[in-house]
């Protein structure tokens, strides 16, 4: 029986090499199609970007500029479904993933983060930051927004007794509208970090709240107004306030559990 892929509107049908959007076939290159293919076969696994050149190049030498065209032009093409742009993750030095919904005939439609059985809550207390809303108009700031993202789950696993989700982990949730409850199930936490971060001129301003998934309270919340001058010095600060506020509040949630 053919295999067939379905995310959203679209389908890959692999014996025929196509992809569909409802009926009609999206015109993009056999190179791309052979790309998605590596990709929805393994979904929300990490595709390294040898083993998707080689599906994509078998037996020959490429750059790997060619990988990044595909992946951009699938990206183009997925995006007209809204959030869809995001359904292929960069995976830095390691290569990609898909992380949209995705099917195939016999099987329901689920998100690929909920594929997988949830992991079990390590045996000391739990945390996910989450990446961060970026509230201002300009789309440069989301670099801002990752490096935060970084330094602060760098500062919190200074905490010993405290177990961090690694950043990769959550940065499939970006732009996307999901339960605390449900990213605390798929990720085996028992607290969430979320932030939003604006920029208005030199300034910038972090909000962040601290939500214990299993009761869904706000143990914390805080917000940070920094002068932006020295951009990593900034992040390093708010990382350092941040995790500062958050250790005890922690303490005192564990204490009552």
């Amino acid at each position: 029986m053919d295999t067939v892929y379905t995310f959203g509107p679209f389908r890959l049908d692999i014996s025929s090499k196509i992809l569909f959007r409802g009926a009609d076939p999206v015109p993009v290159g056999r190179r791309a199609v052979d790309v998605l293919r590596a990709l929805v076969e393994h979904p929300g696994s990490p595709v390294s970007k040898d083993a998707l050149m080689q599906a994509a190049w078998p037996g020959l030498a490429v750059e790997e500029a060619n990988l990044i065209v595909q992946i951009a032009a699938l990206r183009r093409v997925l995006g007209e479904e809204p959030g869809g742009d995001r359904w292929i993750e960069t995976l830095p030095r390691r290569g990609y993933r898909f992380v949209g919904p995705i099917a195939k005939p016999d099987e329901p439609l689920v998100s690929t983060t909920a594929r997988a059985a949830a992991p079990p809550l390590p045996d000391k207390p739990s945390i996910a930051v989450m990446p961060f809303q970026n509230l201002s108009d300009a789309p440069d700031q989301e670099y801002f927004a990752e490096g935060m993202v970084e330094e602060i789950v760098t500062a919190l696993s200074c905490i010993k007794w405290l177990f961090v989700i690694d950043r990769n982990s959550t940065a499939s949730y970006k732009g996307r509208t999901v339960s605390v409850k449900q990213i605390a199930h798929e990720l085996g936490v028992r607290y969430v970090l979320e932030r939003a971060v604006r920029r208005a001129n030199n300034r910038v301003r972090i909000t962040a709240q601290l939500i214990d998934a299993d009761t869904g309270a706000n143990l914390w919340a805080g917000r940070f107004n920094k002068h932006l001058q020295d951009i990593f010095q900034l992040q390093d600060d708010i990382a350092t306030s941040v995790a500062g506020v958050i250790e005890p509040a922690l303490e005192a949630a564990e204490t009552r559990r």
